[in-house]
């Protein structure tokens, strides 16, 4: 594989998504709206009488908890990928990829990071008065190996996330529109990957069940480990299921590339 090639894509992904970045200021800048009726909604349960804390939460923590999830989501969760490569497909713009000594997931992995750094590097300013503004209720990790592994748990994330994101998109080769299968595969990554609350105040089972699943690893894994609230075999567990799924998901991601590209071939694409 010709590395030069990639950072080339990456080059132009930047760019190509700089011309964007007020949209993703004002994105992320109304972004911030839900978390306000977060804080306030947290703040009624745990100020009403008798109320306490959920699963070794306080209000404190639970509002750290929601400020960690803005921040990785915005550092981990892609933007428009799914729609670009279904527009690609649709229109016919693959063509000039099948005549290119291009992979395409090689290129769509560089226009995902590219992506990343730009979102991350327009929304960092709000997400930085906000985190002042809770700054009362951050508690850093005193230990390096926490980072070390968060991060890890951060990258793989990221990708679990772009391959899902990349094999939903290949389903344009057999539909013309990908729209509800993608809200709905959303709705499953809002509600069981740890946006709507901490998956760890579930009941065991539940959790259980979810931790099986790709949606855990998404966002709510690396956030845990930050936190500390995954430790000794958990934190091992967690990290070998979360480095399975990255290679799952990839594996998908190659094998929709394979018999999608087969199906647009066979029928004159």
């Amino acid at each position: 594989m010709n590395l030069a090639k990639y950072l080339s894509v990456f080059n132009i992904g930047l760019q190509n998504t700089f011309v964007y970045r007020w949209n993703y200021f004002l994105r992320a800048l109304f972004g911030l709206i839900p978390l306000a009726g977060t804080v306030f909604l947290w703040r009624a349960i745990f100020e009403e009488p008798g109320g306490r804390g959920f699963g070794g939460y306080d209000y404190g923590s639970m509002i750290y908890y929601y400020l960690l999830t803005i921040l990785v989501s915005n550092l981990v969760t892609p933007t428009e990928d799914d729609w670009q490569i279904a527009a690609d497909i649709r229109e016919g713009q693959i063509n000039s990829f099948l005549t290119k000594p291009l992979n395409y997931l090689g290129y769509r992995t560089g226009i995902f990071l590219a992506g990343r750094l730009v979102y991350t590097a327009v929304t960092i300013i709000p997400i930085a008065l906000i985190f002042f503004y809770f700054r009362d209720y951050i508690q850093l990790p005193s230990s390096v190996v926490t980072y070390v592994l968060s991060i890890t748990s951060l990258v793989m994330a990221a990708f679990i996330q772009f391959f899902i994101t990349y094999s939903l998109a290949m389903m344009a080769f057999w539909i013309l529109e990908i729209s509800t299968i993608v809200f709905i595969v959303y709705s499953f990554e809002y509600f069981l990957g740890g946006q709507m609350f901490p998956i760890d105040i579930m009941p065991i089972a539940v959790q259980a069940v979810m931790k099986w699943l790709p949606f855990y690893y998404e966002l709510f894994c690396p956030i845990a480990i930050f936190l500390g609230r995954l430790q000794g075999a958990e934190l091992v567990q967690a990290l070998a299921l979360q480095s399975c799924w990255l290679i799952v998901t990839w594996a998908v991601a190659q094998f929709m590339w394979k018999r999608g590209l087969g199906h647009y071939q066979a029928v004159g694409g």
